[in-house]
């Protein structure tokens, strides 16, 4: 059955696209962040190790919202590694040594050009779209990526 939200079809296809390339900015600084998690190396090992989980553990609860509202407006979500790489605008991780500057420094970088990206898509949402409830899902993650951009940051801070 076909969900009666107030959006009309073609702004919840239009929704369901955009988020769809949220949900793959997530799902692959979700694994960048797992991989620093998984192949950190250096005296400070234990205290990069447990940042890296805490914040990988928040973006697979950011993957879920994502995903439950494209479900939730009538949609499906993409469901495939080389599917998510096709929507997303970040890079698979490039480093040259698995050391704590190296991984926070391209983290910061995509939790970064997330937040310019949500930054933009909010006035979409919100204003063409007509989608309240996806244009404050935006706006937190929004929020909560500046917050984890801002634990990154004051790790690089001379």
């Amino acid at each position: 059955m076909k969900a009666n939200l107030g959006i009309t079809s073609k702004n919840t296809e239009s929704v369901a696209v955009a988020l769809s390339k949220i949900l793959a900015d997530e799902f692959v600084l979700s694994t960048k962040t797992k991989i620093a998690h998984w192949n950190m190396e250096g005296v400070d090992f234990y205290e990069k190790h447990v940042l890296f989980e805490n914040q990988f553990k928040l973006l697979d609860q950011f993957i879920d919202s994502v995903a439950e509202r494209i479900r939730t407006i009538g949609h499906y979500t993409p469901g495939s590694i080389k599917g998510f790489l096709k929507l997303t605008h970040l890079s698979e991780m490039s480093r040259e040594k698995n050391d704590s500057l190296g991984f926070i420094k391209e983290l910061l970088s995509d939790h970064e050009s997330i937040i310019i990206k949500l930054r933009e898509d909010v006035h979409v949402f919100s204003t063409h779209y007509k989608d309240a409830y996806s244009t404050d899902l935006i706006t937190q993650l929004m929020g909560n990526h500046e917050k984890m951009a801002w634990f990154l940051r004051a790790h690089v801070k001379s």
